[in-house]
């Protein structure tokens, strides 16, 4: 016997079959026990999720010869099987892509008013029904509207708006909606099984993502994938066959921003590009790293920690800011978008990777601004950002010690610094630790409430409880040991602060600087010139303080 292809093989032929639509299957289902049959079924959606399929699925509910109008089709009987073979007497199935001209409409409809041959209603199914014409619309509507007891209409089409809202109207609408990748992933591991297949889950992943929410288009990669890997499915072979781009990679490109290192990012693409990739998966795929990294940084419980390259993407969601993070996602998707525009698909990708470089938060001035670090300055490749953290700007090379409370006649050189007795000495103490990434930014949005022994006490507000959790809370202790010459342990309340933060003392300054720069725009002589002359308009959204 000849291969048959997996699409056609494993099409579902009863509903409890289906790969996802539940809100259809109920709702076909619910009508056919009911005997609540409509003469006019549209299936709407796009290509391989099931429009007729399950238009034939219908076909035999409704002429079942064991069961009757069932929801439960034997399977069986001479109509279900005729029906699964496409020779059906009464099943007249017509693809208007080739039949569009009127006359043919005329033809089909000539012989509706004659009862069925074998079965119990004569079927009309009319394949993407968008490319009738509109005068074979016009003849379609009057029989649509009030068909013969014995005849039922199921159409399917990609594109319902380009359907008469005359022929929408006569209708019961279903939406079949594009499947998840974890149900298409299911399903190909249920087959893969069934059909004996060596399958890797990381294969069937990329398939499955592959797919674009079609269960056909996942079955057909799947034949594509096993003749390229000789009857198995293996995830590297799978990669090289869709021009996927190794993980390695977009966590390397990751890096290389944390990093700062523009020669390095442009150095990973060009490995990048001699695998002829396709660069718009690539931003997909980097797309999909960031998610997780957005993931890690704000909703941890969820975060996949068991992929390949999880460890180091873990690592990546404590060096890198989180509003970067959002930003960089955002210039992805942006990119992505532009890509076919660009000269070529290289360049468009390299400056979607600069214009990442490129908007990398530089620290204002002020302790921690507001919590916006950036990348870890220790990890730069150049020297000038080495030394610009938010910390050597708020208080230059020099890291001061914090007041001591004991009378300065009893220290020594070897004495462990104490803790700071007032809220501006905390502002200096939280600029001057080590620290960078979520670990700055925690101590920069918290206020000092004390210190008990080895313990210090650290108050936050509500709105930044996210950025508590025990990695972060660690890096912060071990900055405060260092800095008292002795072991502490970090206890953080969440309550009102009671005083000015660190970075709330940074957005004070900065919406000063912001009212001052506009306060001299305003008060500008050439600007009221502009106005009187031109009448000229000031955008008071684009002044920005001088750096």
């Amino acid at each position: 016997m000849s291969y048959q292809v997996l699409a056609r093989k494993w099409r579902p032929r009863r509903f409890d079959e289906m790969v996802g639509q539940g809100h259809v299957l109920r709702a076909l289902a619910n009508g056919l026990a009911n005997g609540r049959l409509h003469h006019a079924y549209l299936f709407t959606g796009t290509r391989g999720v099931g429009k007729t399929t399950l238009a034939r699925i219908l076909a035999k509910c409704l002429n079942c010869e064991a069961n009757g109008v069932t929801d439960h089709p034997c399977g069986e009987c001479a109509a279900c099987t005729e029906i699964d073979a496409g020779r059906f007497v009464d099943l007249i199935e017509v693809d208007a892509a080739s039949r569009t001209k009127v006359e043919d409409t005329r033809e089909l409809l000539d012989n509706v008013q004659y009862a069925p041959t074998r079965g119990r209603f004569k079927i009309y199914l009319i394949d993407e029904v968008h490319m009738l014409s509109a005068h074979s619309f016009n003849a379609l509507l009057k029989t649509l509207e009030e068909p013969p007891e014995h005849v039922k209409f199921l159409l399917a089409t990609t594109d319902p708006q380009r359907l008469p809202v005359t022929v929408l109207s006569r209708c019961l609408q279903f939406n079949l909606k594009p499947l998840l990748p974890k149900m298409i992933g299911e399903q190909l591991e249920h087959i893969a099984a069934a059909e004996g297949i060596d399958a890797e889950a990381a294969a069937v992943t990329r398939l499955s993502r592959a797919a674009d929410g079609s269960m056909r288009d996942a079955l057909s990669l799947t034949d594509q994938a096993l003749a390229f890997g000789g009857g198995r499915l293996v995830d590297a072979e799978v990669r090289d066959m869709l021009g996927s781009i190794e993980q390695d990679f977009m966590v390397e490109l990751l890096e290389r921003l944390a990093a700062s290192d523009g020669p390095g990012l442009l150095e990973t693409v060009g490995r990048m590009a001699e695998g002829a990739p396709d660069f718009g998966e690539a931003l997909a795929e980097l797309l999909a790293m960031l998610h997780q990294l957005g993931l890690a940084q704000t909703v941890p419980a969820v975060f996949d920690g068991d992929g390949p390259v999880a460890e180091r993407l873990a690592a990546l969601a404590e060096q890198l800011d989180p509003a970067w993070v959002q930003l960089l996602y955002q210039i992805a998707l942006q990119g992505r978008r532009d890509l076919p525009l660009a000269p070529d698909p290289r360049a468009g990708f390299e400056m979607v990777m600069l214009r990442m470089l490129a908007f990398e938060p530089v620290p204002a001035d002020g302790p921690g601004a507001a919590g916006v670090s950036g990348p870890t300055p220790a990890a730069s490749a150049s020297p000038s950002k080495a030394g610009q953290s938010a910390a050597a700007k708020a208080t230059g090379p020099t890291v001061p010690e914090a007041p001591s409370q004991a009378p300065a006649t009893d220290a020594t050189d070897d004495a462990p610094a104490t803790e700071p007795a007032a809220g501006g000495e905390w502002h200096r103490l939280a600029a001057a630790l080590s620290l960078s990434g979520m670990a700055q930014a925690l101590a920069d949005h918290c206020d000092w409430v004390g210190r008990e022994g080895n313990r210090v006490t650290l108050q936050i507000d509500e709105g930044h409880r996210h950025l508590v959790n025990d990695n972060v809370i660690a890096r912060l202790a071990e900055a405060l040991s260092a800095h008292f010459g002795e072991p502490v342990s970090v206890q953080i309340e969440v309550g009102e602060v009671g005083s000015e933060t660190p970075a709330a003392a940074a957005e004070r300054r900065e919406a000063e600087q912001q009212a001052d720069a506009r306060a001299a725009i305003e008060s500008d002589p050439n600007i009221a010139a502009l106005r009187a002359t031109f009448d000229a308009e000031v955008i008071s959204e684009s002044i920005r303080p001088r750096g």
